[in-house]
């Protein structure tokens, strides 16, 4: 089955201002504070700004009308002639600042968390069928043994979590990256969705990268904006890749005291897509502890966030996690954390046919001739110092390293055994003491 055929379900563009599941105040209290805030007069400009269907966002002018919040301005739209102009009452400016003293959220109106959860069901990254080709396309610039596919395509397919641990420079990023390629549908993202009368944002232009959509077309008897609810953007599966710098704060709603609004977290915004965590055992936190935090979402498919007044509220967890680290899986955690972690696949570096495939392809990307007694002086030489100790990262490495001297000395690109020497010494460093 091809995942370009599974067609997501879209949200359905709400028709009355019920079928947004928000109340009428919220509703309003967004509406005042975008326009006060963003300056707009006209339904159109409000309607894009609030992602709201014109028809609706009229009906929220008009009921803003009747309580004295909003008045007609007399002017009509330049583009437009038949469209009237509003502005807020001195009554609707004070509304407005209040609103912001509460929130400074202001924009496209928030999804409910129920409406939201039942979109991810719709889309969920378990729903996946990724075949053998598409994942070996995406692996495609990479030189990885025939076993490993056959480990990581029911790891994928599965959107369980997956352990891939063995030896630095061995390409584990890279495999990452090549399955979040490998991901190649599209899903809609809220964004902002609403829980207890608090606001999360969630949708993040770093993380989400929307797809690109046919300008409507005034003429067009259907317009594309009425096609799913605008309160989401339709994006590519989304990835969000953590390194060292990954603490368990990151994985909390990040409050704003000043603003008083909230974002969501690292792997709410990653909610049916890829969660990368790459060198784990390199972070501040033990890697048991990162895992730990881990542990009710891996199994229950939900994860526990909690607002500023301490109330804990569930969310979807929906993410496919992926766990790099150069350690043995043994060393950072324990067995009842290795149980929860679903897939554990050791990434070893290449043999040496392999190494000299990989060796050969980046010769000629790079424009560098091979030569054959350097090969040999490579082979036969050097990496029997290091036991044969091949990895992925050398050949880029090394030949870098002739281009480098290469254009320093000012002599066409070539390999010699001399030169392989000289890039070597940069490679491994001696063992040795330094006087102070």
């Amino acid at each position: 089955m091809n995942m370009e055929n599974i067609a997501v379900t879209a949200p359905r563009t709400p028709r009355g201002l019920d079928d947004t599941g928000l109340s009428s105040v919220m509703m309003r209290d967004i509406l005042l504070k975008t326009m006060f805030r963003k300056n707009l007069e006209y339904n159109t400009d409000i309607a894009a700004a609030i992602a709201m269907p014109i028809a609706l966002t009229q009906e929220l002018i008009d009921l803003c009308r009747t309580q004295n919040l909003i008045e007609a301005t007399g002017t009509l739209h330049a583009n437009s002639g038949s469209e009237m102009g509003f502005k807020l009452s001195e009554a609707g400016k004070s509304r407005a600042l209040d609103a912001l003293s509460q929130s400074e959220y202001y924009g496209a109106m928030p999804v409910p968390l129920d409406a939201y959860r039942a979109q991810v069901e719709r889309q969920s990254i378990r729903n996946i069928a990724l075949t053998r080709q598409q994942l070996t396309q995406s692996m495609g610039h990479l030189i990885l043994p025939p076993t490993l596919l056959d480990q990581l395509g029911p790891a994928v397919t599965s959107g369980r979590s997956i352990l891939m641990y063995g030896p630095p420079g061995n390409g584990k990023s890279s495999i990452s990256n090549g399955i979040r390629d490998a991901l190649g549908d599209r899903i809609y993202v809220p964004r902002a969705i609403e829980y207890s009368g608090q606001i999360i944002s969630v949708y993040d232009p770093i993380v989400h990268n929307a797809a690109e959509e046919l300008a409507d077309d005034p003429t067009a008897l259907r317009r594309n904006s009425t096609r799913f609810d605008r309160r989401y953007v339709f994006c590519e599966r989304p990835t969000v890749v953590t390194g060292g710098e990954l603490k368990l704060s990151m994985l909390d709603l990040n409050y704003n005291p000043t603003a008083r609004t909230y974002q969501a977290s690292l792997q709410l915004k990653a909610t049916g897509g890829v969660f990368i965590v790459d060198d784990l055992g390199r972070q501040e936190e033990p890697p048991q502890s990162l895992v730990n935090r881990w542990i009710v979402p891996l199994e229950e498919n939900k994860d526990i966030l909690a607002l500023q007044s301490g109330e804990k509220f569930e969310v979807p967890f929906d993410t496919l996690v992926i766990f790099s680290t150069n350690f043995h899986p043994n060393e950072i955690f324990d067995g009842a954390a290795l149980r929860r972690i679903f897939f554990k696949i050791k990434i070893d570096g290449p043999d040496q046919q392999n190494f000299l495939k990989i060796f050969a392809l980046v010769a000629k990307k790079k424009k560098m001739p091979l030569n054959e007694p350097a090969l040999v002086h490579l082979l036969k030489r050097k990496y029997p110092a290091i036991d044969n100790n091949f990895a992925n990262y050398q050949p880029v490495f090394l030949i870098d390293q002739i281009i480098a001297i290469c254009e320093f000395e000012g002599i066409p690109y070539q390999m010699t055994p001399e030169l392989i020497d000289r890039a070597w010494d940069n490679m491994f460093l001696k063992d040795e003491t330094i006087a102070r």
